[in-house]
């Protein structure tokens, strides 16, 4: 996987004229919002682009949307402003930490949000089995040990993205791994000087297969890595054009 163009154009963004904070805050808060409907849209959640904007920006209830849809929302704009957080301090990636991502995404499940599973799980149609909830801590710890390790021997995108397979392969939590998945891999990225992407609803397909290929391949992640770099230069190319201008 040849990452030169990512490299180059984090490089050539980092060189230009920064945004002033105005500027910055109003592209940030455009991002969140798109990033909250795309990212809970995958799970399911029916409420659209516009109705998201509205209650976020707005304070708008949807009134033939379920509350459960309003509090998905709201957790993941608030999560999302805490993994901005701790990337200005740039924060090791622990359990404490991802637990904590996880209970703003759960905010309306006060009895899961922020705890390992107990039960068993399946994924249906999908190529792989979470382990057993006795194993979760286990596997837990091992992952983020492992992270570091990979880290310091591969391309961030590479360990970013052997993360993100693995730990929606856990499956830690009885609900919202993929919205905290997503959120861990936008952290990682805005530490390593990235920015955040937005795997899009539409792309919900390709995403899921990248696990499929993943536990049937000899946990191969390169249509994963594939799919975050392209995201990643589109991003850092837009940047680059909105300089420009």
């Amino acid at each position: 996987m040849d990452f030169n163009k990512v490299d180059e154009l984090k490089t050539k963004l980092k060189s230009m004229r920064p945004l002033n904070e105005t500027e910055i805050q109003r592209l940030r808060g455009e991002f969140i919002i798109e990033n909250t409907y795309h990212s809970n849209a995958i799970e399911g959640n029916t409420l659209t682009l516009r109705e998201t904007a509205l209650i976020l920006h707005e304070g708008v209830t949807i009134a033939e949307k379920p509350l459960k849809e309003h509090l998905e929302t709201i957790g993941h704009r608030d999560a999302f402003k805490y993994i901005l957080s701790l990337a200005d301090t740039n924060a090791n990636l622990t359990e404490r930490i991802i637990k904590h991502i996880h209970s703003f995404v759960l905010m309306d499940d006060a009895d899961n949000r922020g705890v390992y599973r107990g039960v068993p799980v399946n994924i249906l149609g999908a190529a792989h089995t979470p382990p057993q909830p006795y194993l979760v801590p286990v596997q837990m710890e091992s992952l983020i040990k492992e992270y570091k390790k990979m880290k310091r021997s591969y391309h961030i995108i590479e360990a970013i993205a052997e993360f993100h397979l693995r730990f929606e392969g856990i499956h830690p939590f009885i609900d919202g791994n993929g919205r905290t998945g997503r959120l861990i891999l936008n952290l990682e990225l805005i530490k390593a000087g990235l920015l955040p992407v937005n795997i899009k609803f539409a792309d919900r397909r390709k995403y899921y297969d990248c696990f499929d290929y993943y536990y049937s391949n000899g946990r191969s992640p390169e249509p994963f890595i594939q799919l975050i770099t392209d995201y990643e230069t589109d991003e850092l190319k837009r940047y680059i054009n909105i300089l420009d201008r």
